[in-house]
């Protein structure tokens, strides 16, 4: 069962980074985070309260409060990191970096979690999806390299070191309490978080200006977002983290091909080759 809540995870993430992207033109990225968060974060609670799982909150342990919250301060953190990345970089090299968190986060649930199935399997997985990020990145929109503008590969790495703890503390957060309430303590930190980044910016004085098209698309990011964590978590709680994390991470394969038929972002073979190995790499790891 844990295979389907992962693969309706990926499924919703694809559309995250799409509908953000096209909803960014107009709005700084922490104000776009803020957004999008504070969706996710009603959307959350919302079935919390549908499902009455609000009951194992009273019950859940400070452990589990606290590997929680720090899971969604680092989820936060990554959420930044990928926005500034995604506003100023294309989306397949930006996600694909993102994407390339399996490597740590697989690396971190052999060693802190013991997840020692299949290990030669795994550690050749994440060695071909090393491989596929790295020709990723170097794809370039048009075959032409872009000097001076490569900052977001520095915020994209970023991103992915954050989401791989975000993925392993979830993973001890989750223990012992409702998945639906996990993900509703994990948005709390988030928008916590994107509430201090907007302000420490001043980006909340461009509220009133921002067009409705981009809110409308941010909106839906963040519903999208909401959806995601929701499967991912259940997922989290039913199956181990070196299974759930690599078919979440196919989202990047829908991820492209939305890419390109919005944005037109088209792959070069280096690209396409890429992909395919971290397809690859990953279905590896699912075995």
């Amino acid at each position: 069962m844990w295979i389907a809540y992962a693969l309706g995870s990926a499924l919703s993430a694809s559309l995250v980074a799409i509908l953000a992207k096209a909803g960014m033109r107009n709005v700084p990225s922490n104000l776009a985070t803020l957004i999008r968060t504070l969706v996710a974060c009603g959307l959350a609670w919302l079935l919390v309260l549908a499902a009455g799982a609000q009951s194992s909150l009273a019950t859940a342990s400070a452990r589990t409060l606290v590997f929680l919250v720090l899971s969604g301060l680092a989820a936060g953190a990554s959420w930044l990191c990928m926005f500034r990345a995604l506003q100023a970089g294309p989306i397949n090299p930006v996600m694909a970096i993102d994407k390339s968190s399996i490597v740590l986060t697989v690396l971190l649930g052999i060693v802190l979690l013991g997840e020692v199935q299949h290990l030669p399997l795994r550690l050749t997985g994440i060695a071909v999806i090393a491989a596929g990020t790295y020709l990723m990145v170097r794809w370039q929109p048009g075959g032409a390299p872009q000097p001076g503008r490569r900052a977001w590969v520095g915020y994209a790495l970023l991103s992915a070191a954050f989401a791989s703890l975000t993925t392993v503390l979830a993973k001890v957060g989750v223990a012992g309490i409702d998945s639906n309430a996990a993900t509703a303590i994990r948005t709390v930190a988030i928008l916590a978080l994107a509430l201090a980044a907007t302000l420490a910016t001043g980006q909340q004085r461009q509220v009133r200006g921002l067009p409705r098209r981009d809110v409308a698309l941010l909106v839906l990011s963040g519903a999208a977002t909401g959806a995601s964590w929701l499967c991912f978590f259940k997922a989290l709680q039913l199956g181990p983290v070196t299974g759930v994390v690599p078919i979440d991470r196919l989202s990047i394969v829908a991820t492209a091909v939305l890419a390109y038929l919005v944005f037109g972002e088209r792959l070069t073979r280096r690209g396409l080759l890429g992909l395919a190995l971290i397809t690859a790499g990953t279905w590896a790891m699912i075995a």
